[in-house]
């Protein structure tokens, strides 16, 4: 330890009365390592929640494993442990050895470590956070005063080992400082807004993705530090760039230094297989219903907003959360009090959640992954919904990609899948997601869904990109689908950069890059995205020749987008569409455009539209429609 420590980490009465409330919301400060000052002497504090324990010890690195050297005294009725010891560093490995009544010994890592030991070690480390240096105030002073609802959001999805393989780093990684350079160039060139990172929470196995956490404290140890992880943060935000994590408080492993069974009793998880056990994932569920449970996982989102800067929390699995039968057969879950389905501690806990951070006044998102019709998951917590500030739309998802996947042919029989959603549109605040999770498990790349020959697939994907920008709703696409990657994502390599070799790929990503900035560019295409205001079909029911057309409006109606698309490999000859004025209307986007790798059929760049009936409006647009192409106008 280089400079002295000032501070006396210590756990008062107010502080286990509070824990024990479920209200401590900066308990992560006092429980876990810390560097402190006691009786002049510079160490670490270590304090560890473990209420049926006899004993706890803690081992590390700098006792040599010593199993009786360091014991930690138990405070009080809570059931906290906690002790000094002077003259260990940073950087030092520790467990907490946990001997159960019956004289069972376990070895477990710290639930509120800051590092942990880069797998396939399990142990934490000692980091001391309170070092780390930020630069970002321009952009956090910005977030606050923003309503993300009116503002674009197009976010990558990206897992950072598989991203770009190092050529000669660990495992191939690069540290998340070499990864910030990089990817940091690639956003600004692209034009997204935000960066959604999967797996960054610790988790042991590569396979889970970062989905099976056991350290939710700490930045996982493959790239780097929690420094050089809040640089990688830092360097997003002086880019204009915002950051997403996805967060998991569904589940967790049963790995035997994590969180199962922690004490030797069901500590963290709900003690009733039938609510604390995932029977497909074979994973336990957190007690929703224990306040310090619910202490810890509500502290551990404000810890990544508060100590690292982050922007906005994607809620995994919140269904599995939602429902006490989920996953389950009939005699495999317990109904609620009031004999329904619904997990009331966990709806408790969302609106907890919420409320807090929404109190925070900063301008962070909550995003909820919720795939069924539970009602109100973005209203606001006293309207009595669970204050979510968007949720992902799987609905569209699915209808979006069972719809091109269609051979053309039968696309007229099933014209209703694009134009469902906007039945429901209103309900909620939406993100549109081409996420990880439709490029795996044989599920096959966003290209290789596409129908046709080689050519037709990437015109097929153009065409369903501007219908996914056009929509309404925000936008989010996994990484390697904005160029057109091929095989299916695996975690343990690297996206297909060499495609970019390749004229349709290359044409492809010069296509999304497009489609980034116009709709960045017209507020038409992001200011209203949950009300009919911002959104006009002028033809939905063209269903035999595949056609779609819509319009996108500001919220003061001065700015207006024509969005018209063509589903099959047919040219439509002097295609004619309604628009509501004689206005010469001016061309932003042709799908088909030859740099785009589309076969080049011109139009103009601008049309004065004819003063007759089309549409039930009073004049029309007339011009070639492409095969499988897709035109946007400013009208």
């Amino acid at each position: 330890m280089a400079a002295k420590i000032k501070q006396n980490v210590f756990i008062s009465e107010d502080d286990q009365f509070l824990f024990a409330q479920g209200t401590h919301y900066d308990i992560y400060k006092k429980l876990g390592a810390h560097f402190s000052n006691e009786d002049g002497k510079d160490g670490v504090f270590f304090a560890v929640w473990a209420p049926n324990a006899a004993e706890v010890y803690v081992i590390g690195t700098f006792n040599d494993w010593n199993e009786r050297s360091h014991p930690l005294k138990k405070i009080g009725p809570g059931g906290i442990f906690t002790g000094f010891y002077p003259g260990i560093a940073e950087g030092e490995l520790y467990k907490y050895l946990i001997i159960t009544p019956k004289g069972d010994k376990l070895y477990k890592a710290d639930p509120y470590a800051n590092m942990a030991e880069l797998r396939p070690g399990t142990a934490s480390r000692i980091f001391d956070i309170s070092k780390i240096k930020w630069s970002d105030a321009t952009w956090m002073k910005a977030r606050a005063g923003k309503d993300m609802n009116s503002q674009p959001l197009a976010i990558y999805e990206c897992q950072i080992g598989s991203w770009m393989k190092h050529p000669t780093g660990e495992d191939g990684f690069y540290n998340y400082r070499e990864f910030a350079d990089r990817i940091v160039e690639y956003l600004s060139e692209m034009k997204y807004t935000h960066i959604e990172l999967m797996g960054i929470a610790e988790y042991p196995f590569d396979g889970s993705w970062g989905y099976q956490v056991t350290g939710y404290y700490a930045p996982t140890s493959r790239y780097g530090t929690p420094e050089d992880f809040a640089y990688l943060v830092n360097l997003l935000h002086k880019n204009g760039v915002g950051v997403i994590l996805d967060w998991v408080p569904a589940h967790f492993p049963r790995d035997a230094h994590g969180l199962s069974e922690f004490d030797g009793t069901c500590l963290y998880e709900h003690p009733d297989t039938r609510r604390g056990e995932h029977p497909d994932w074979g994973t336990k569920i957190f007690n929703y219903g224990k306040t310090e449970i619910k202490n810890f996982l509500i502290a551990n989102a404000l810890y990544w907003i508060k100590e690292f800067h982050i922007d906005g929390l994607r809620v995994d699995a919140v269904a599995s959360m939602l429902y006490l039968d989920y996953g389950r057969k009939d005699g495999e879950w317990v109904a609620n009090k009031y004999g329904g389905n619904e997990n009331l501690e966990a709806i408790e806990f969302f609106k907890h959640l919420n409320s807090v951070i929404n109190g925070l006044n900063m301008g962070v998102m909550t995003i909820a992954e919720e795939s069924t019709a539970w009602p109100k998951i973005t209203a606001k917590v006293e309207d009595d919904g669970l204050g979510f500030s968007f949720k992902w739309n799987m609905g569209w998802m699915h209808d979006f990609c069972e719809y091109m996947k269609l051979n053309p042919y039968f696309r007229k029989n099933n014209h209703h899948a694009l134009t469902f959603a906007m039945s429901y549109n209103s309900a909620e605040n939406y993100i549109l997601p081409l996420s990880h999770d439709e490029v795996v498990h044989l599920k096959c790349s966003m290209v290789n869904k596409m129908p046709g020959y080689h050519v037709d697939k990437y015109a097929n994907l153009r065409v369903g990109y501007t219908f996914m920008f056009g929509h309404c709703g925000k936008k989010l696409l996994f990484m390697g689908q904005d160029f057109g990657q091929e095989r299916e994502w695996s975690e343990a390599r690297e996206l297909d950069w060499f495609l970019l070799g390749e004229p349709l790929n290359r044409g492809m990503r010069d296509y999304v890059k497009e489609l980034l900035n116009l709709y960045r560019s017209n507020r038409a295409m992001y200011e209203i995205d949950n009300d009919w205001g911002g959104f006009e079909w002028v033809n939905c029911d063209d269903a035999d020749r595949s056609t779609y057309s819509f319009i996108r409006k500001s919220k003061d109606g001065k700015k207006k987008l024509l969005f018209v698309l063509n589903m099959t490999p047919m040219l439509r000859e002097e295609y004619a569409v309604g628009v509501p004025s004689s206005k010469k209307v001016k061309l932003l986007l042709n799908s088909d455009d030859e740099r785009f790798g589309g076969n080049g059929h011109v139009i103009p760049e601008s049309i004065t539209p004819k003063p007759y009936e089309c549409d039930n409006r009073d004049y029309t647009l007339n011009f070639d429609l492409p095969p499988f192409s897709a035109v946007v106008f400013e009208i």
